[in-house]
Parts: C-alpha cells; sequence; structure tokens
C-alpha cells in the first residue's frame, strides 16, 4: 500500500481517540484471552469433565443473545458510554473472581456463574469497537482499518494465552486474576478518554422511537437485505462448524491428543492468534483484495481444510505449525466478512445491525454443546472432521444461492 494510502487508513487513528481507544482494546483483548484459557483448563482439571468443559465456552458467549439490544442502545446513547459500562461490569467480575481465588473460596459453581453474568456483555464488546471504526473510515479504507483494529485481538491471543498459562502454573487462580482484574480496571480508564464520534442517525427519530421497534426495524433490514442475510448466514455457520476446534475445545486436544499441560495449550493458542496477527498485517499493508466477497468465500473454504488436516496430527509440534496457517486463513476469512457487512449497512443501521451479526456468535456456544454430547464416543479427530465436513457442504450450497452477490 502506498504511504499516502497508509496515512488515509490510519488517520482515524491518529486522532484524539488513538491515544486511549488502541490501548485500552488491547488491554480488554488480553484480559479476555488470559480468561478464557485459564477458565477452560481450570474447569477441565477441577471436574475432569469434556461436557462442563464445553458448557463453560458456550456460557461466554451467551450474551449474544441480546448482542443486538446493545446495538440499539449504543446507537441512542453512543458508544464510548456503552464501553465504559461493559469494562466497568469485566472489572467487577473479575475482582471477585480474584477474591475468591485468592482466600480458598473459589469453586467451579462460582466459576460457572461469575462467567455466565460477564457471558452476557462481553459479546457486545466487538459490536462497539467494529462500529466506532465504521463512524469513522471511509467505505474503501475500511479494509486495512479494521484489520489494524484486529491486531488487539491477535496479539492478545498471543500474550494472553503465553502470560495466562504462565501465571496460572506458578501462582494459581487467584494470583493470576490479580492481573486480569487490573487490565480491565485499567482499560476502563483509558475508555473514559476515547471521543465521541459525530452522530450519525436523526436525533428527532432516533427520541421517537422506541428501542423495541428499533430492534425490530433492525432485524427486517437484515433479512430483507440479501448481502447482509448472506453475510449472517456464513458468520453462522463457522462458528458452529469451524470455531469449536479451536475455541474451546482446544484444551481437551492439549490435555488428551497432544498430552501436554496448561503451558502447552498456551502454545497452541499463541501458535494460532500468531497466525491471525499475520494476516491482518498483510491486510493492512496490501488494503486488501479488490474483490472481498469472493476473497472471503476463498479462505472460508480453505479454513476448512486445513481443519481436517488438522484433526488428522497427533503431535503438538506440527499442530501449532498448522495452527499458524490456520490463523492466518481464520484472521483474513473473518476481517473480509467484518468489511463486507460494514459496506452493506446503511450508517443508520450500523450499530443495531453490527449486534444482529453477533447474533450468529451463538453457533460457537451451540456447537460447543452438541461437541460436549458427542466427542467422547467419536473422539476429537472424528468430531473436528464430521464438523469441517458439514461446513464445507453448508459454505457451498450458500456460497451457490447467493452467487450473484458474494462471486460475481
Amino acid at each position: 500500500m502506498r504511504g499516502q494510502d497508509k496515512a488515509t487508513a490510519l488517520a482515524p487513528f491518529r486522532v484524539r481517540s488513538f491515544r486511549f481507544q488502541w490501548p485500552a482494546d488491547l488491554l480488554t483483548s488480553w484480559a479476555f484471552e488470559m480468561e478464557t484459557l485459564v477458565l477452560g483448563w481450570y474447569i477441565l482439571v477441577e471436574t475432569e469433565s469434556v461436557l462442563l468443559l464445553t458448557l463453560i465456552g458456550a456460557l461466554q458467549f451467551i450474551g449474544t443473545l441480546i448482542a443486538p439490544m446493545f446495538g440499539v442502545v449504543g446507537d441512542r446513547i453512543g458508544r464510548r458510554t456503552m464501553l465504559c459500562f461493559m469494562r466497568a461490569t469485566y472489572a467487577i467480575l473479575a475482582a471477585t473472581m480474584m477474591g475468591l481465588g485468592l482466600t480458598g473460596q473459589l469453586t467451579p459453581y462460582h466459576v460457572f456463574g461469575i462467567v455466565f453474568l460477564g457471558g452476557l456483555v462481553r459479546q457486545s464488546d466487538l459490536v462497539m469497537r467494529n462500529a466506532l471504526i465504521g463512524d469513522t473510515m471511509p467505505r474503501g479504507q475500511l479494509m486495512s482499518a479494521l484489520s489494524l483494529s484486529r491486531t488487539t485481538q491477535d496479539t492478545a491471543r498471543i500474550a494472553g494465552a503465553l502470560a495466562g498459562a504462565g501465571l496460572f502454573s506458578l501462582l494459581g487462580i487467584g494470583s493470576t486474576y490479580i492481573v486480569v482484574a487490573g487490565f480491565y480496571a485499567l482499560s476502563l480508564a483509558l475508555t473514559f478518554g476515547v471521543a465521541r464520534p459525530t452522530p450519525i442517525t436523526d436525533r428527532e427519530l432516533s427520541e421517537r422511537e422506541s428501542p423495541q421497534r428499533a430492534l425490530l426495524e433492525g432485524l427486517r433490514y437484515a433479512w430483507r437485505t440479501p448481502n447482509v442475510r448472506a453475510i449472517i448466514l456464513l458468520a453462522f455457520l463457522v462458528n458452529f462448524t469451524a470455531y469449536p476446534a479451536t475455541n474451546g475445545l482446544l484444551p481437551y486436544a492439549a490435555k488428551e491428543i497432544y498430552h501436554v499441560g496448561a503451558n502447552g495449550l498456551g502454545h497452541l493458542v499463541a501458535g494460532f492468534a500468531t497466525g491471525a496477527f499475520i494476516g491482518s498485517l498483510l491486510l493492512v499493508w496490501t488494503g486488501g483484495p479488490r474483490r472481498t466477497e469472493r476473497f472471503m468465500l476463498i479462505n472460508l473454504t480453505a479454513w476448512y481444510g486445513l481443519l481436517i488436516v488438522f484433526a488428522q496430527i497427533p503431535d503438538k509440534l506440527p499442530a501449532m505449525a498448522l495452527l499458524l496457517v490456520i490463523g492466518i486463513v481464520q484472521g483474513t476469512a473473518m476481517i473480509s466478512m467484518s468489511v463486507t457487512l460494514l459496506n452493506a449497512v446503511a450508517p443508520e443501521y450500523r450499530g443495531r445491525i453490527m449486534g444482529v451479526r453477533m447474533l450468529a456468535v451463538y453457533g460457537l456456544p451451540l456447537g460447543l454443546m452438541i461437541a460436549g454430547v458427542i466427542m467422547e464416543p467419536i473422539g476429537y479427530p472424528t468430531l473436528v472432521t464430521l464438523y469441517a465436513c458439514v461446513g464445507l457442504i453448508c459454505i457451498a450450497l450458500v456460497g451457490l444461492k447467493y452467487r450473484d452477490i458474494l462471486w460475481k
């Protein structure tokens, strides 16, 4: 990408918000990843139940059901206000977990309760981040901007996984949560400094329209707009059939397939995240392809093919190497999906449609819960292969039905 184009892509991050939003998002993402790894490993060790492992992963996504309403409220009162509320919630819950862990009173029941409460809010964080970018970026620069923003999540998966595994192994869950709670508190403080974007919706209409009516209007808009409907279907499919292998079930693979501990699990997660980070950087520096929709379909297909190969690998090191490649393909596919959706949505619907898009993430807990029931009799490799084959068939069907939008 030429220097002038780079400057245009980075422009929203060089205004006042950059000094606050980017590090706030980074700290939140780090804390998210540390929690995901630590809690998954804690539940697996304490209960030795694959079903409960998948349940703890599913609870972190329970908030996808109410994400559209968060989007509606964000459209009405502002994205920054919503981010401050959500990050204050994370900090309070993490401090509660820290107190229970340090006093030796923490049990799996406490973990499930706290994760449930946090899961109600957590999935809407990305809604607010992406909507802010959509508010500020011109259409032609969305790919570079979203890719740059995505690096906060990718680097967090690397550093958060390694740091979370190391701290948990050395100090236990209570002391690890001192760091997690500190990250959330600092993220909240930085979020207060994020600049408010210029309102893009009609204020009188917003005040006259009830939140319930606004939500229903957003759902109707998503269903009646073919390119929006196609992207939401694809998002649900990849969350249901692709993400469970690397989000939620990886602790089981680390313990039962590769026979490694928490640090080994951290290495696997970091390998996947490193690939996603590389994919994000490639899109930042190239500006992305001209045919974003076609590029997305190609990468989604490659993602499933690589998962089938990954399921057959019995050793940690080659699995790490392949996870890096899967991360690259997955990262570029999902960024392309977000760009396609933001380009398709009218500005006044952006917050609520990004919230509706988050409903598709509910495919992940659904996929995890089904996996928890059938994985023990058929095994992890067979499960991942089965999910990937189902995903390939469904992607082909969606691509064929919406070929005029997604391919031609």
